[in-house]
Parts: C-alpha cells; sequence; structure tokens
C-alpha cells in the first residue's frame, strides 16, 4: 500500500514537470515565431524605406537633375510643419504610364502591340478579326511607319479594343496580357515587352510612398491593360484601384442585349463587353482624376500634350504647394527617342511652367544593367 502511494506520488511529480516543460517550450515556441514574423515585416518596411529614404532615396538620378532637387525639397517642405505642409491624406500624386513610367513605343505603344498581335498573329483569334479590327490594325501600322496623322485612331482603336477582347473574364484577361509580356522586346537586348519600366521612375514612386504619398496611375491606355501589365509585373506595385485609363464595358455573360438597368446579374459570370466608353486623355483625364480620386492632386508627372489638362489642373488653383514633371525623349543612345520631340516638349514645359526631366542627361541608367538598345532600323 505504502509503494503504491509512492509511485502515485512520484508519477504525479513527474506528470506537473512534463506540463511545465511543455507550457516553457510552448512560450519560447511562441515568442520566436512572432520574433520572426516581426522581424520578417521589419524587413519589408524597412528595405523599401531605406531604398526611397536613405542616403540617396534617387540614386540613379543625376546630382544636379532639377527632379532630383526639386522634388527633394519639395517633399521635405510638405512633409515637416509649417507653412507649406501637407496632410498625408491630401499628398496625392497622379502619373501618366506611357513615356513617363513605361517605354513608350518599341516600336508602337504597349497598348497598339498587344491589339496588333490580338488582331493579326493570334492563332486563337486572328482569323476571327472583324473588318474594322483589321483597318485599326493597318492604321496602326501606318501612322508609325508612315508618319500619316490620324486623329480618329485613339477612340477607334478603343472601340477595337474593345470587340476583340470582349468575352474575357478580368483574370483571363489579365493572363493573357502576362503572357504578351513574355515576348522579347523588338529593339532591346536583354528585356522583354513586360520589363520596359523606367528605373529612375520607380524611385520616384518608392521616394513619393514611402514619405506618405498616394500614388495613382492615370493613363490614356486601357486601364484593363494597364492593370494586367502591373499585375503581372514584379517592378511595380501599385494596388488596381489607382489605376485609371480608358474604359469599356462590363456584362453578364447572360446579359445578351440589355442595358445595365434592365438587367439584374445572377450566377453568370462577370466579362468584357464589346462598348468603348472613353479614351482617358486630355481634359478627360482631369474629369476621371475628379471622378475616381475625389481630390486636386499635388504631383504630377507626364510626358506628352495629352497629359496637359491633368498637369495644369494639379498646378493651378491648388490650396497647396505643387510641382508637375514632363519626361523629355532625348536618349537615341539608351532608348528609342526623339530629339524633335523632346524639344517640343522643352517648350511646352517653358510655356505652362512644367519641369523638364531629360532622359540623357539626368537618368544614370533607364531599364538598368544588362539591358542594351540596338538602334532603330
Amino acid at each position: 500500500m505504502e509503494n503504491n502511494k509512492k509511485q502515485l506520488t512520484t508519477w504525479r511529480v513527474i506528470s506537473v514537470i512534463l506540463c511545465v516543460a511543455l507550457i516553457v517550450v510552448s512560450v519560447c515556441w511562441i515568442l520566436s515565431a512572432n520574433s520572426n514574423n516581426a522581424n520578417t515585416a521589419s524587413r519589408s518596411v524597412t528595405d523599401k524605406t531605406a531604398m526611397s529614404t536613405g542616403s540617396d532615396p534617387l540614386s540613379l538620378w543625376n546630382d544636379n537633375a532639377k527632379l532630383k532637387t526639386e522634388l527633394t525639397s519639395y517633399v521635405k517642405s510638405v512633409t515637416k510643419e509649417g507653412a507649406d505642409y501637407i496632410p498625408a491624406e491630401d499628398r496625392i500624386a497622379v502619373f501618366d504610364f506611357d513615356g513617363t513610367l513605361f517605354n513608350e513605343t518599341d516600336p508602337y505603344y504597349f497598348d497598339h502591340m498587344i491589339y496588333l498581335y490580338r488582331v493579326t498573329e493570334d492563332p486563337t483569334y486572328k482569323d476571327k478579326a472583324s473588318d474594322f479590327e483589321k483597318s485599326v490594325a493597318d492604321r496602326i501600322k501606318n501612322v508609325y511607319e508612315n508618319g500619316v496623322e490620324d486623329d480618329a485612331l485613339p477612340v477607334d482603336h478603343g472601340k477595337a479594343v474593345a470587340t476583340a477582347f470582349a468575352g474575357m473574364t478580368h483574370e483571363e484577361f489579365y493572363n493573357y496580357v502576362g503572357e504578351f509580356m513574355k515576348q522579347p522586346m523588338p529593339s532591346y537586348d536583354g528585356m522583354n515587352r513586360g520589363d520596359g519600366f523606367y528605373k529612375p521612375m520607380l524611385q520616384v514612386i518608392d521616394y513619393l510612398e514611402a514619405n506618405g504619398f498616394t500614388v495613382y496611375i492615370v493613363s490614356g491606355t486601357d486601364d484593363i491593360i494597364c492593370r494586367g501589365l502591373i499585375k503581372n509585373s514584379s517592378l511595380l506595385n501599385i494596388p488596381m484601384e489607382q489605376i485609371i485609363g480608358s474604359k469599356q464595358s462590363v456584362v453578364g455573360t447572360a446579359q445578351g442585349d440589355k442595358a445595365g438597368l434592365d438587367y439584374t446579374l445572377k450566377d453568370d459570370k462577370v466579362v468584357l463587353g464589346d462598348e468603348f466608353y472613353m479614351k482617358n486623355l486630355k481634359m478627360n483625364k482631369v474629369s476621371n482624376i475628379i471622378e475616381k480620386i475625389g481630390k486636386q492632386p499635388v504631383l504630377s508627372f507626364g510626358n506628352s500634350s495629352g497629359d496637359g489638362s491633368m498637369d495644369n489642373y494639379t498646378i493651378h488653383n491648388n490650396k497647396y504647394k505643387t510641382g508637375c514633371y514632363m519626361l523629355c525623349c532625348d536618349d537615341t543612345e539608351r532608348e528609342n527617342g526623339s530629339a524633335s520631340k523632346a524639344d517640343k516638349m522643352v517648350k511646352m514645359c517653358q510655356e505652362n511652367g512644367w519641369t523638364p526631366v531629360s532622359m540623357k542627361d539626368d537618368w544614370k541608367t533607364i531599364y538598368g544593367n544588362g539591358v542594351t538598345y540596338k538602334g532603330k532600323k
């Protein structure tokens, strides 16, 4: 009897020790996991902040570049308490896309190239392309190859994009864009179509975001094309809701010919429709900014006259300190540039109070190491 009591006591002691040990191990494991998670989160934030707010957040810009000196001074003045202070919720920066953040023409705009591929090369669609879609493809080539003026092309191209991709879900379309991005850039060695982001401009975005700015893409390209390109890229991370572009209709697969007000979506899929609504250029950019953002930007970045209304809306009649920067495509050694176009943009900057950005003189690199421009053919 006495032995049984001793054994029972011994087992109780062992059980208590084991429970205590298990608790200690569990607590240590939890603390360690939390520490690792905190370190991981800290690294993700710190890495980006270090890149954007370190000793030289615009390290790919030459020191004498106007944008570098002006923008860093501007950001310091509007992010600290004082006469120029801008609350974080009002630090809105808008960027055009093609020619401002991304290679504009190789040999045509990205949205023109993906459209041409769809209508003239895609084995799943080229035989289905309508006469109108084929004629738009011919007109695109005529503009670039023969210098023909075609003022109706931007809207007609939008209409043709809508019909050529109608019926795809958004994810199907984004995947289509992702596959097209894998094709090599014709005029460059070491770069695919989806890699054509201007690295110095990506630094500008990182720098602004690290200082409390919200960045919007406001492009003449269809928003679904911009979103597909950015969604499939590791170089630029902008939320879908902050990408504003030209618009086409969206319908339910069972909607048929019914108008949106006459149809209630049930369990059918939502797909791209075949109607084109708005080309997001010139004053339409201002309309979309007011509709989608609801606030006047304080910084604007562009590269063409199609951005002029957005630029002037930003810098005029604004209660905050503002800035506008326009890229000039003057680099013909590293980029498919044009001195005459660049000269026109410099003149526009002088007339409108915008700051010109020289790709040739202001940037240490355009696409990074390993990418070379083959030159005009």
